[in-house]
């Protein structure tokens, strides 16, 4: 999780402390903005290896663990976001 959503000050672990609702849709944009560029940094990524003339054997074991990281870095991202998009529906019903 990068260094700006590990120091906002309402994040703890997989939660989020109260905050004000327009704390809440900051750190729903900071979230977002989160998770394009860990996704765009992946396709970056997965596009160099395709165009590289390396081994096929070696572009597959690479796409497979780029594909293990991608996944790895967004599921605390995902699972932040599905919390606070709760948590904001919640207060608007």
């Amino acid at each position: 999780m990068p260094a700006n959503m590990a120091n906002h000050p309402a994040h703890i672990g997989n939660g989020v402390t109260h905050m004000h609702p327009s704390e809440l849709q900051s750190f729903l944009q900071s979230l977002r903005a989160t998770l394009a560029d860990i996704d765009f940094e992946y396709e970056s990524d997965m596009e160099t290896v395709r165009k590289s003339s390396v081994d096929e054997l070696f572009k597959q074991m690479t796409i497979r663990k780029l594909q293990e990281h991608h996944r790895e870095r967004r599921m605390p991202c995902v699972a932040q976001l599905e919390h606070l998009q709760q948590r904001i529906q919640a207060r608007a019903a």
